[in-house]
Order: C-alpha cells, then structure tokens, then sequence
C-alpha cells in the first residue's frame, strides 16, 4: 500500500469515494507519523488525536451513508494555533494566552468542520505570529523537516513543516507580511495567500487588522486551490470581509496558459542568493515554455511597500494592554518589536497608510499590462535556527509588501537553492483572480517534479 501521508488531498479523496480506504486509516496515519516526527519537529502545541479519531469515525459513516461535503471531507488537516478552536486550548503561540480555551471556533475552523475536515491539532508559530523563524521561546522552535537543523520560516513555521514531513494532508496558516508563502517556501510546498478579505478572520488573534490574512498551505496547487473554496465567504462579524458570489479558485485547473503575461520586477528581484536566483530563472524557463509571456516590469515602490511600518503600529495597538500589565510574558524579540511599535506617531502611521494607498495604485497600474507578477518567494533558503537573530526580516523581503495591496498571492516549489534547500516561487494576481493564479501555477507545478520531492525525515 501507498505510504497514506504522502497522498494528495485530491488523492486521498478519490480513494475515499472509492472506499479503498477509511478516514480513520488517513488519521491514524497522520497520527502515527507524528508519533515518530514531533520529537524532531515540534510543529504542533497540543494535539488531539482522539478528537481526530471521533471526526473521522463520523466522515466514514455520512460518506457510507452518501452524504459527501466536498473535497475535504475526511482528510486530516491541522490549525495554526492562532485560529479559537472550541474546547481545545488556543495559546497564539504565548504565555499569555497559554491556558485559553475558547468557548466558539473561529469562523474558519467552523467552516472546516462544516466541510468535514478531520482536525488534528493546534500548530506551533512565531509567537503571537510576529516574526519569520517560528523559533518560539515558549513552545520551543519549530525545525525544517528538510534540515532539522535549520527553521522552517514563520510564522506559520508549524502548519509549513507538518504538511511537508506528512504529518497533515494541509493546514491554515496566516499571512500579514508573508506568513503563509515564507514556510511554504522553505519546506517545499504550497502556499497561498489569498484575497484580503475572501476568508474571515473572525475568532483569529490579529497581528495587523488590515494586512492580516488567513489561508492554506498544502501539497499541491489543487489541494491548496480546493481548501481555499471551503473556507471562503463572506463574514459580517469581519469588519475586513468580501463579498465574491460564486468564487471558485480551482475553475480555470488544466487550463493552458499561453498568452498569459507574466511581469517580473528585475530590481527587486537582485541580489537573492545565487541558488535561488538560479531556480528563479529556470522557473521562468518553464513558464516560457508552457507558452507564458514573460516581460520586465518596473514597480518603483516596491520598496516602500517593504518599509512601511502600518503592521508594526497597529500590532502595538493590539497588544498595548498587555505591554503595559505583563511585558515579562513576551519573548525578547517580539516584545522588542512591539516596543519599537509604540514609538511610531498618529502622523506616521497617517503618512504610511497614504504611501500604502499609492503604492497599491501603482501595482494596480503595472498589471493593466500584466496578468501576473513573479518573484522568487524569498531570497534566500532556510538557515540553522541558531543563527537568524540578525537578519532574520530578510526572509520576508519579497513577501511583505503584497500584504499591503491585498491581492492573492501564491509560493510554489521550484526546486533547490543553497545547501539543497527548498526554495520557491511567488506569483501574484489580482484581487479575487485565484482562479487564474492557482491556473498557472498549477501548470507549472505539474510541468517540474518539485512537488514530489519529499524531506528526508
């Protein structure tokens, strides 16, 4: 028999319907590659593999029964410990919330467990998803299944390295300036940030209320495209959610993609390693290839959108009570950050909120003439944990400024860099143009064997 944690969700599913295998098998799978990962890993908080069990019992019998909730019902999956989950303790990844058992799900979760989604835990993080490293000084360091040595980026560092050493078939993660396609990248699979807006953030601590986004990271473009479908919607109890009838973010799946216009920002894109530079130009190799058009752009802000200082402002906002009551209970470093935060002016934040307004315009101007953007997701590949205290924010310097504009953004493998580590690559689109970016990046996805290259552990 096929090893059952290196299935796709796609996969899975079909074996499912064609009951040539049980939820239950699929979770006590995960389960047990836990069992024999998490004491190098660490990428869960608290897991619940009974819960996990009783949920799977329960999609074995509506799916015999006939009753089928889509394409997640009966798969594992886990959450990023900063989404409320009912009855199982919701830490954020801190000390100050590290006996917080929520009395309501998030709305994600609810719409997971609405789908028939089998959850098996609450995914370590950055603490309170405020840095790039996911080496939390609290619930210990998450570590890369490709180097266990070395991080696996953050800060969803748990949900990107539990999906790619098999521990879960996907995971929510969260992305405010890049929190959801950073572990992506450096573990080796897919992420995708999606539309600000397009999934509630309801029930999910905040970090910055307007960049924070919730989305998953999974295997394939079609796992990750699929999971998307199930957890978007429209939330009034989100002051920051979309309306968008009949969004369907694996629609355009298979689809050729000749004449599509890819735009990259050479001066960005400067001074990357020189393994992910490599694999950045062999990926745009491929999409030439598959008939793309491949053209130079300028985004002469670009940079700004990297220095703006609005998440850093409103996270000291969030978190100015507790500043003041209990500092001790921060880490070093996040509690530096959100010192640094509070020295910032109602003028500065004024004049950073317009700079991030001109900047947007000026993307938005750039892709009248293209349909995407490509960037390698980081510049550089993961490195050993104990050495990212300086330079660390660099991991996110591609990243963070496509939080500001708010449109949908996705990392696929694309091969390896330095050190034979993962590296990725970034495409963007416009607002609420899944369906076209999970199109081409599938068709690149399928064109390469990065996806099939699994960690060693």
């Amino acid at each position: 028999m096929r090893n059952l944690t290196l299935l796709t969700i796609a996969e899975a599913g079909r074996m499912l319907r064609a009951k040539e295998v049980r939820s239950v098998e699929l979770a006590e799978a995960c389960i047990a590659r836990a069992d024999a990962v998490e004491p190098l890993l660490n990428a869960f908080i608290t897991r619940t593999p009974e819960l996990a069990l009783e949920a799977a019992r329960a999609a074995d019998s509506e799916l015999a029964a006939g009753l089928d909730r889509g394409p997640l019902h009966g798969i594992p999956i886990a959450i990023k410990d900063l989404c409320a989950t009912r009855g199982v303790r919701t830490t954020a990844g801190s000390a100050i919330l590290a006996d917080w058992v929520p009395g309501d799900d998030a709305m994600v979760v609810t719409k997971l467990r609405e789908a028939g989604a089998v959850p098996l835990g609450k995914l370590n993080l950055h603490e309170f998803a405020y840095g790039v490293t996911s080496n939390n000084p609290h619930y210990g360091p998450v570590r890369n299944p490709f180097d266990t040595r070395c991080h696996p980026g953050g800060s969803s560092g748990g949900s990107g390295a539990a999906v790619a050493a098999g521990e879960c078939f996907a995971a929510i993660g969260t992305d405010t300036g890049g929190s959801i396609r950073i572990p992506a990248a450096l573990c080796g699979i897919v992420g995708l940030m999606p539309t600000y807006g397009l999934v509630s953030r309801t029930g999910v601590t905040p970090l910055s209320w307007s960049l924070d986004h919730v989305g998953p990271l999974a295997r394939t473009v079609e796992d990750a495209a699929r999971f998307l479908n199930e957890i978007a919607g429209f939330d009034p109890a989100d002051p920051g959610s979309a309306r968008c009838p009949g969004f369907d973010a694996a629609a355009e799946l298979g689809r050729d993609i000749r004449g599509i216009r890819v735009g990259v920002p050479r001066s960005q894109v400067e001074g990357v390693q020189p393994g992910v530079a490599a694999a950045f130009e062999a990926a745009l190799g491929v999409l030439r290839h598959l008939g793309a058009l491949v053209v130079d752009v300028e985004i002469p802000l670009l940079d700004a959108g990297l220095r703006l200082n609005i998440l850093q402002a409103e996270a000291a906002a969030y978190h100015a009570r507790w500043l003041r009551e209990c500092p001790e209970k921060y880490g070093e470093d996040v509690r530096a950050l959100l010192l640094w935060g509070m020295t910032f002016t109602a003028v500065d934040y004024i004049n950073d909120l317009r700079v991030r307004r001109e900047f947007t315009a000026q993307v938005r101007r750039v892709m009248e003439a293209v349909d995407l953007i490509a960037m390698p997701t980081c510049p550089a590949v993961t490195c050993p944990i104990d050495s990212t205290a300086d330079g660390a924010y660099r991991y996110g310097a591609l990243t963070g400024p496509w939080d500001h504009t708010g449109q949908p953004v996705i990392s696929v493998p694309c091969g390896f860099g330095d050190d034979g580590l993962p590296t990725g690559l970034s495409l963007a689109a416009r607002p609420f143009e899944e369906a076209l970016l999970c199109r081409v990046a599938h068709a690149y996805e399928r064109a390469t064997p990065w996806h099939d290259q699994h960690p060693p552990i």
